[in-house]
């Protein structure tokens, strides 16, 4: 019995506006309502259930790509980056604007500007798609951060886009010099999602159904990208969107249809239904 459901955001359980609507809310109470956790991994950062459309929704969250895991009473754990890491990396790339997340707050080590010029390798209409978002984010960001207030607590996770390729190659080569302080699992190619080599999704979605006494065999997960495949090869009941990369169909091992048809929703609703913990005339359209 599926005890655990949890779901990736963009591409898998929000709607093709990367929304929750009704349906999703609709699918996320009855999972709770049937007695199960229904958990957001997410590579945003997200420490409450106020944030990205779930006010009010019974949610608990593994976020940042699983270096912060929160409970329905609040934070449970953090897995924090070496500080060697940040110490190395921020000196050696100083015209990248890195995104240093911490429960505090996301504190950039560049200007707007920079930050911005990131996502110039970002196909025209995406960039005007989410043009909108990205300044309402960045609002919320401390700009041009010292190195020595980077090191004054946790960084749990380092984001950043890098437009130019010749130095986007010399991140990566750096990144794998680094393998013992870093790993990289970002949603698509063009980011850069920098954690623990010990974090990601799948491990901090583990760590959570212990926590509430589940083993792996009673977890489901929903993924469709890069930053979802070490959570999708780790479970046994795991499925991919039908409009997720090919990676990710393959470590589920198991497509349903596009987040833009509520695939995710609609399976959660199956499952219920299959094992019993909700009647059949109970629909989420």
């Amino acid at each position: 019995m599926i005890k655990l459901f949890a779901a990736d955001l963009d591409g898998t359980l929000l709607n093709a506006f990367h929304k929750v609507d009704r349906t999703v809310a609709r699918a996320v109470n009855a999972v709770v309502d049937a007695g199960a956790h229904m958990v957001i991994a997410t590579g945003r950062t997200m420490l409450s259930n106020r944030e990205h459309g779930f006010d009010g929704l019974p949610v608990e969250m593994c976020s940042a790509n699983g270096s912060i895991v929160v409970g329905r009473e609040g934070v449970l754990k953090t897995f924090p980056v070496s500080p060697q890491l940040i110490e190395e990396l921020v000196p050696a790339f100083p015209d990248i604007c890195f995104d240093c997340i911490k429960l505090e707050g996301t504190f950039a080590t560049g200007t707007p500007e920079m930050r911005m010029a990131g996502f110039a390798s970002d196909p025209w209409w995406r960039q005007i798609a989410m043009r909108g978002m990205r300044q309402v984010f960045q609002q919320s960001i401390f700009f041009e951060t010292p190195l020595s207030d980077l090191l004054d607590g946790s960084v749990v996770k380092v984001n950043c886009r890098v437009a130019d390729p010749v130095r986007a190659q010399e991140l990566k080569a750096f990144i794998a010099e680094h393998s013992d302080l870093v790993v990289n699992a970002p949603f698509s190619p063009v980011m850069f999602e920098m954690t623990d080599p010990a974090v990601n999704k799948g491990a901090s979605i583990a760590w959570l159904a212990r926590h509430y006494g589940y083993t792996e065999d009673e977890v489901a997960v929903y993924g469709d990208g890069g930053n979802d495949i070490a959570m999708l090869n780790r479970f046994e009941h795991a499925y991919a969107t039908a409009n997720g990369t090919r990676e990710a169909k393959r470590a589920a091992g198991n497509v349903i249809g596009p987040c833009a048809l509520h695939a995710v929703p609609r399976h959660m609703m199956a499952t219920l239904r299959r094992q019993g913990r909700i009647p059949s005339y109970i629909t989420i359209d």
